[in-house]
C-alpha cells in the first residue's frame, strides 16, 4: 500500500513525461551534469538552522509542520515588489524569508505553535487539533518510522497536502508538501528522533518550482517556443494548465544510473542560492 503511493508518483509522471507536447528532458545534458556532479563530489547540504527554528524539541516538529503548510511560490507578479525581511543585519526574500520570519514567531511569545489558536486560521490545523489532539509529534509518531506512511497520513488528512493534478482526463500525483516535510524533520533532526524513518530513499523528487528554473538554466529541461515565451514574458501559467503539469512532472524522479539524492540535493543548493538573491535570478 505504501509503495504504491510513491509507485502513483513515479508511474503518472512518466505517463506525462511521454505525452508532453510543451517539455522535455535533455538525456545528453542530464548525462554530462550527472557526470560532473560525480567528479566534483558535491554533497547534499546539510539543514540550515541559521534561517530555521530549530531546538531539537517536539516545538520543531510544530514549526515544520506550519512552515510547509504555508510555504508556497514567493514570485511577485510583474511590476510588483518582491517580499523581504530584515534578518540578523541581512535581507531575505521568499522562502528563507517564510523560515526566518516564522522563526522569529517560535522564538516570541506568539501562541504559533499552539493548533487551537492556528484552528481558526487553517481547516489543516484543526484535523491536527481534532486527529492527534493537537500535537504535530502524534502525527509524526503515527507514522512509526516510516516516510511513505507519513507521506500518506499527510495527504489523506491535509488538504494542503493532498496535491493530485489531472492531465488529459488521468490522475498526476506528486505529494509535494508532504514529502518536503518529511525530508525536512529528517534534516532537521538529523535522522534522529522524529526525523528517524526507515525509508527515506523511497520518497521521490519534489515536484517543485525552483528545480525547473535550475534544470532550465542547465539545459536539461527544454520549453517548446510558445512555452518558452509564456515564461520569459513572466506571464502567469494557472495552477493545474497543461504546461504546468508537464514542468512538474518531468523533473527527474529516480533514475537509476544516477545518485538521485546528490542530483537533487546540488539542484536544490543552486535554487536556494537564487532564491536568497546570492546568484542572479534564472528564469523557469
Amino acid at each position: 500500500m505504501l509503495n504504491k503511493m510513491m509507485s502513483e508518483v513515479l508511474e503518472t509522471s512518466k505517463k506525462v513525461s511521454q505525452m508532453s507536447r510543451h517539455v522535455r528532458i535533455d538525456r545528453q545534458a542530464l548525462g554530462r551534469f550527472v557526470r560532473k556532479l560525480l567528479a566534483d563530489d558535491i554533497q547534499v547540504p546539510r539543514w540550515a538552522p541559521c534561517y530555521h527554528f530549530c531546538d531539537g524539541t517536539e516545538k520543531t516538529v510544530a514549526y515544520l509542520l506550519v512552515l510547509d503548510t504555508i510555504n508556497f511560490c514567493f514570485w511577485p507578479p510583474p511590476g510588483k515588489a518582491k517580499w523581504e525581511i530584515e534578518y540578523q543585519s541581512e535581507r531575505l526574500s521568499g522562502y528563507y524569508a517564510l523560515a526566518a520570519s516564522l522563526k522569529r514567531a517560535f522564538e516570541s511569545a506568539a501562541p504559533v505553535n499552539n493548533a487551537g489558536y492556528l484552528a481558526d486560521l487553517s481547516l489543516d490545523e484543526l484535523v491536527l487539533l481534532e486527529k492527534y489532539d493537537g500535537n504535530a509529534c502524534r502525527l509524526v509518531e503515527a507514522a512509526e518510522n516510516s516516510a511513505l506512511k507519513l507521506v500518506r497520513l499527510l495527504a489523506e488528512n491535509f488538504s494542503s497536502f493532498n496535491d493530485v493534478s489531472e492531465y488529459q482526463g488521468q490522475k498526476v500525483f506528486f505529494y509535494k508538501r508532504a514529502q518536503i516535510l518529511t525530508a525536512d524533520l529528517y534534516g532537521a533532526f538529523n535522522g534522529k528522533k522524529w526525523g528517524s524513518f526507515t525509508d527515506m530513499d523511497k520518497i521521490t523528487a519534489f515536484a517543485d518550482y525552483k528545480l525547473p528554473q535550475v534544470l532550465r538554466h542547465l539545459g536539461i529541461m527544454r520549453y517548446t517556443e510558445s512555452l518558452t515565451q509564456k515564461v520569459d514574458q513572466e506571464l502567469m501559467l494557472e495552477a493545474g494548465c497543461p504546461e504546468e503539469i508537464e514542468i512538474r512532472a518531468n523533473l527527474p524522479k529516480r533514475e537509476k544510473p544516477l545518485d538521485h539524492s546528490r542530483l537533487i540535493g546540488s539542484c536544490g543548493t543552486w535554487a536556494r542560492m537564487t532564491n536568497s538573491g546570492k546568484s542572479r535570478i534564472i528564469k523557469h
